[in-house]
């Protein structure tokens, strides 16, 4: 797989995201090719927000009236979510684009999508939350890159 595929496929993965992705592409392209990378990653990781938005409550549904394991990871992924997403239920857009966009563990476009979905968020304003938070998101992991700060190298060992 070309190295572009490896930068977009990176920032749609769950946990990897574009925190992954722009140190990634740092690391197959150099520094000079930051635009690139950064707009690779920030569509990548775009790319899984409409499908889980749309998706997650009739697959979950059916998951935790069918497979009893899968009952149980649903019901684990959702307590879990509604712990860590009070910011979001408490300022609604504004907590989500800050949920999504400052990079620490367990948060990011995937996890907002369940959130937003708890939440019952209408899907243009959960999508517009996490659009925002995905390029909040971009900025914040560009900027400690080029500090050197974080690195792929760091991020995978």
């Amino acid at each position: 797989m070309n190295e572009e595929l490896t930068i977009f496929f990176t920032a749609a993965l769950p946990i990897a995201e574009l925190r992954l992705a722009i140190p990634l592409g740092v690391k197959l392209l150099g520094k000079e090719a930051i635009l690139k990378i950064v707009l690779l990653s920030v569509l990548g990781n775009l790319s899984i927000v409409m499908p889980i938005l749309i998706l997650l409550t009739p697959v979950s549904n059916w998951c935790r009236e069918h497979v009893a394991v899968l009952r149980k990871f649903f019901d684990w992924l959702f307590k879990r979510t509604e712990k860590r997403g009070r910011l979001i239920e408490k300022y609604e857009l504004l907590g989500l684009i800050l949920f999504v966009g400052i990079p620490l563990p367990v948060t990011g476009a995937w996890t907002g999508c369940v959130a937003a979905t708890l939440f019952k968020m209408k899907l243009r304003k959960a999508f517009l939350g996490i659009f925002c938070g995905i390029l909040l998101a971009s900025f914040i992991v560009t900027a400690l890159t080029f500090l050197g700060v974080i690195t792929y190298t760091q991020l995978t060992h």
